[in-house]
């Protein structure tokens, strides 16, 4: 019952958040007359397929400025609608494919964006959706050659974001930052939504963050706080940086204002992390009952938040056989190096470490720049005795971003000191004893 009543609270306090920001207000109030306008002309012609698709559009739009899943589901009942009354419309085939994508759905938002390309074959947008759910699924290669497909056709905030993503993932961190760049710049000269916008600035300063650059990062969260005020993704970045800069007061203070516009499970968590680094059990389990309780509301949120609430579980000792069910039913759908690193870790916390070296070494092939994946790793050799291996990860988690947990950095730091104490120790009797060179 507590939970419910927080739930609520929160729910409230978003809307009170939102009706308090007069720019996200104007924001959301033209796409809510761009939605009642074409439900205007749907009801005056229950047959007029171009309203339906712009309805839908609208739709999207919506569940992307506010985070709400149930927008997409909205959104799919109109393009349905539309390509009812009007088969041949490669438009709505692609938005489809963005609704299924943004569901998780990544079989028949592949299956759409195809199905859109052979109506339309120089739109570029569609190769940008296939690519994003081919990424998804770990199929590098074949996501490569949808994005590079999508360059060819156009120069874009959206291409170039893209692009920049696939980038990240294959350890090139400098290229991914360059091409954000790109994206913004291209975003603001063709007067994109500012949520468009806002979207790759954040993702910007996401990548100062995996950096451990704070300064640069908070000021991409910032330009995205700017383009967007009270964005909860930018908000979300800030108590990141806040928190590593053990500002902890600040750092609670934007994980609420994130919460408020959308409670989703990792930004909950995150400020049960920070209630439990200052010393506050009673409110750091508050968030986390409330963890699970978003996870399980609603069968879709059983499924966008699958991958989430098996890092929750994993990371906090909690449920571990649960974890590992999640995990591999996360590996049976997406398969990404995310996918085998969930796998590893939630293996690792239930003590099969031959199994989950198996899995972690599946997550690092392609050089992916992240301290999560390092850690993870480390403490995976760590439990196998392989101290090499293990020093070696760890001591590149801490160099690539020594802020990566607000929880496991300081681990990190305090296993790598005790894996190389051993050998201090045998430097100092060698250097006793006369015998180092």
């Amino acid at each position: 019952m507590k939970t419910c009543q927080y739930v609520l609270t929160t729910l409230v306090a978003a809307l009170l958040f939102l009706l308090g920001t007069d720019h996200v207000l104007a924001q959301l109030t033209r796409t809510d007359s761009q939605i009642a306008y074409y439900q205007q002309l749907i009801k005056r012609n229950p047959r007029n397929g171009k309203a339906f698709y712009g309805l839908g559009d609208a739709l999207i739009r919506k569940a992307r400025e506010t985070g709400d899943p149930n927008y997409f589901n909205r959104a799919e009942e109109a393009l349905r609608k539309s390509l009812e009354i009007a088969p041949q419309n490669a438009g709505a085939k692609r938005h489809l494919a963005y609704v299924f994508y943004s569901r998780h759905e990544f079989e028949p938002a592949a299956l759409y964006a195809r199905k859109a390309i052979e109506m339309e074959a120089d739109d570029g947008d569609s190769y940008g959706i296939l690519g994003d759910a081919l990424l998804e699924v770990g199929k590098y290669d074949e996501a490569r050659d949808a994005y590079q497909k999508m360059m060819q056709l156009e120069n874009s905030l959206y291409s170039r974001s893209r692009l920049a993503g696939l980038k990240s993932i294959h350890g090139d961190s400098t290229g991914s930052i360059a091409e954000l760049e790109k994206a913004i710049a291209a975003g603001k000269a063709t007067q994109q939504p500012a949520e468009s916008v806002a979207w790759a600035q954040w993702q910007l300063g996401t990548d100062f963050l995996s950096l451990g650059d704070l300064t640069k990062a908070e000021a991409y969260y910032r330009q995205s706080l700017q383009s967007y005020p009270n964005y909860y993704r930018a908000q979300a970045g800030m108590a990141q940086v806040r928190g590593a800069q053990k500002r902890y007061d600040e750092a609670i203070d934007h994980y609420q204002k994130a919460i408020a516009v959308l409670p989703m499970p990792d930004y909950v968590a995150g400020l049960g992390d920070l209630y439990g680094k200052i010393g506050k059990p009673a409110q750091a389990r508050q968030q986390y009952e409330l963890v699970e309780y978003i996870g399980r509301l609603n069968a879709i949120n059983q499924v966008l938040y699958n991958r989430e609430l098996a890092y929750f579980y994993a990371d906090h000792d909690m449920k571990l056989p649960e974890s590992l069910e999640l995990a591999k039913r996360e590996l049976d759908y997406r398969k990404d190096i995310y996918a085998y690193d969930l796998l590893g870790w939630s293996l690792y916390k239930n003590d099969k470490v031959e199994e989950a070296r198996d899995a972690i070494e599946k997550a690092l092939p392609l050089g992916t720049q992240d301290a999560k994946l390092f850690f993870h790793a480390g403490m995976i050799y760590h439990r196998l005795g392989d101290k090499e291996k293990a020093k070696q990860y760890l001591a590149k988690a801490i160099a690539t971003n020594p802020y990566f947990h607000i929880l496991y950095a300081e681990t990190a730091q305090k296993t790598l000191e005790q894996l190389e104490q051993p050998m201090a120790r045998v430097g100092m009797e060698l250097r006793g004893s006369g015998r180092e060179e």
